[in-house]
């Protein structure tokens, strides 16, 4: 069983997200939490393997209770998707650099919301090309000049190459018909490199690529 915890400070939206999730034969909702404090609370009490945070919420706001979940390393197997309520929020992107795997807009088709449960716990980042390509492409190019690209060193060229391919929001089904190689080598190169790099998911990976310049948003169609 998927174990959710639900951070919403609206009833109606957690009634709504437990309504679908607990229909579900591997999904089981196993908390609800009004703010960012009791959902920081509650996952070190239930470790869930998924919550679902609103970005905006009182006492403590998702960015923050996503961050301090991501520093606590006795929950780095928990992931967290942020929701917010437009394509282009402000804060996304810095929820992913502080440890979320993704994000969804509230008004996301219900097969989405559970496809996207399932990708996070398979290890998959909710950074599907379109609206994340836009995201990325606005926050990167506010955010702070590229730092020194420390740790790429560890990396073969074709990891390199992979790892570009992943900043700029490509599958690996897109990643393995650009290289022409297999979906399974190029799921495998994505693996190595997030290894070698010390990122917990491919959203991380995504974040590294523009921290480090290897990606820029310039790059972007």
């Amino acid at each position: 069983m998927i174990r959710v915890l639900l951070a919403d400070d609206q009833l109606l939206v957690r009634a709504g997200f437990r309504a679908l999730l607990d229909a579900q034969p591997d999904i089981e909702v196993v908390g609800e939490a009004a703010d960012g404090d009791e959902a920081v609370r509650l996952v070190g009490q239930l470790r869930p393997d998924v919550v679902l945070m609103d970005i905006r919420m009182p006492v403590l706001d998702g960015l923050a209770a996503t961050r301090r979940i991501g520093e606590d390393g006795s929950l780095a197997a928990v992931r967290v998707v942020m929701l917010t309520t437009f394509e282009l929020d402000e804060y996304v992107f810095e929820a992913i650099r502080s440890g979320a795997s993704g994000f969804l807009v509230k008004d996301t088709e219900p097969e989405e919301l559970l496809r996207a449960v399932r990708a996070v716990v398979a290890g998959d980042a909710l950074l599907s090309p379109g609206v994340t390509r836009r995201l990325i492409a606005e926050f990167a190019a506010r955010s702070k000049q590229p730092a020194a690209a420390a740790g790429l060193g560890r990396l073969t060229d074709r990891e390199r190459e992979v790892m570009a391919l992943v900043g700029m929001g490509l599958s690996n089904e897109e990643i393995a018909h650009r290289l022409v190689v297999s979906p399974l080598t190029a799921k495998t190169h994505v693996s190595r490199t997030m290894i070698k790099l010390g990122a917990r998911d491919r959203a991380q990976l995504v974040v590294l690529a523009y921290e480090t310049g290897l990606v820029r948003p310039g790059w972007l169609s």
